[in-house]
């Protein structure tokens, strides 16, 4: 990669209001503290929430353009028919590779997924997605609920993340992303593998 990790702070920062590169710091804090927590790499964890966001305050048209203008290369274009709060981490994932010379497939994937989720999310991607509900920052009903299942789960604490995702939408009669729902029933069926794993133990 080109860029030092100081070099990436001063591009990212300067594409988004203070308070939203609070956000991002608060992410990048948490996401490293997980990493920790469940042994996966805390660099790669605080490059990818460094980055998370790097697009978020595009426009809405630049980011539909990026996605509509590289199907090619495989971006999602389905996300185009969805909320717009979706664009983003796709566009972020682009950027980041493009622009900020990323190749790490697994960081590149947890900014891709950091809003959505997906099926068989990563270490990585568990990490990140978590990081953005439970950053310092965060406060809404049942963060803190989160924040205690993150203590031992990041598993438990995604579902009931995603669990608390899909409760707003429902009251805002708003569509829900797939992607989301398949993300967290695949949480729910990899909880219970490991249930009934550790019963047939003993």
């Amino acid at each position: 990669m080109a860029f030092t990790r100081e070099e990436l702070i001063k591009a990212v920062s300067g594409q988004m209001p203070e308070k939203r590169w609070r956000h991002t710091e608060g992410v990048m804090a948490s996401a490293v503290e997980l990493a920790e927590r469940f042994g996966a790499d805390p660099v790669k964890a605080d490059l990818a929430a460094l980055l998370h966001d790097v697009a978020k305050y595009w426009p809405i048209e630049q980011q539909a353009a990026v996605i509509r203008d590289n199907a090619d290369k495989g971006l999602n274009q389905e996300l185009l028919e969805h909320d717009k709060q979706l664009l983003h981490s796709e566009v972020g994932a682009f950027v980041a590779e493009r622009d900020y010379g990323v190749t790490d497939r697994e960081v590149l994937d947890a900014i891709r997924y950091h809003t959505s989720g997906r099926i068989g999310m990563t270490k990585l991607d568990k990490i990140i997605c978590l990081a953005d509900y439970i950053e310092p920052g965060r406060d809404f009903p049942g963060v803190d609920t989160i924040r205690d299942l993150a203590k031992n789960s990041l598993e438990e604490a995604l579902v009931s993340g995603f669990d608390s995702t899909i409760s707003f939408l429902l009251q805002q009669r708003k569509i829900i992303f797939p992607m989301t729902m398949f993300a967290r029933n695949d949480l729910i069926k990899q909880l219970n593998e490991a249930k009934r794993a550790q019963a047939a133990k003993g």
